[in-house]
């Protein structure tokens, strides 16, 4: 017996396409105008995190907010976002909480754990609330939900050394 996964594959993204026609955000896009009322601000990156994003960042109710509105350049083969997309967020989201908790600007991600809970699909507000858990001279625990209007779509758990500064020659 041979699969056929082509064809499987064909009619997960049919069906994944059709379910996108009947989401009301596919017919009401999120615009920056949206984002700014609503209290967001670009981050300005201009290095990966400018490929992918806008990254959006606020303040809400004392918690942190990071965020990317899922455009179609982030569909992966079946039409939903593309998992490397979700655990970026989470990473930069985590690595951001992790610079306000230690001071530091400078810090690199030893490990990120991610649990892939539900699929996010284009036109999707991805937010991520990260928090510290933990923080030693030396390293920065994290923990993060990404969610879609309050549902969650992945959890994730990093770790941050905080680095000594590169000298620039």
């Amino acid at each position: 017996m041979t699969l056929d996964y082509t064809a499987a594959v064909t009619e997960e993204t049919a069906t994944t396409h059709r379910m996108e026609a009947l989401m009301p955000h596919a017919a009401h896009p999120i615009t920056a105008d949206d984002m700014r009322a609503a209290g967001w601000e670009v981050m300005q990156d201009d290095g990966f995190i400018d490929l992918v994003g806008p990254m959006w960042h606020r303040q809400f109710e004392g918690v942190h907010e990071y965020a990317i509105i899922a455009e179609g350049k982030h569909r992966n083969r079946r039409g939903l976002v593309q998992g490397g997309l979700l655990m970026t967020l989470a990473d930069r989201s985590s690595g951001m909480a992790a610079r306000l908790a230690s001071g530091s600007d400078h810090l690199a991600t030893v490990q990120m754990d991610t649990h892939f809970i539900d699929a996010g699909r284009v036109g999707d507000l991805l937010v991520s609330r990260p928090r510290v858990v933990r923080s030693t001279k030396s390293l920065v625990f994290t923990s993060t939900e990404l969610s879609v209007d309050g549902r969650c779509i992945i959890l994730a758990h990093g770790v941050f050394k905080i680095v000594a500064p590169r000298s620039r020659h």
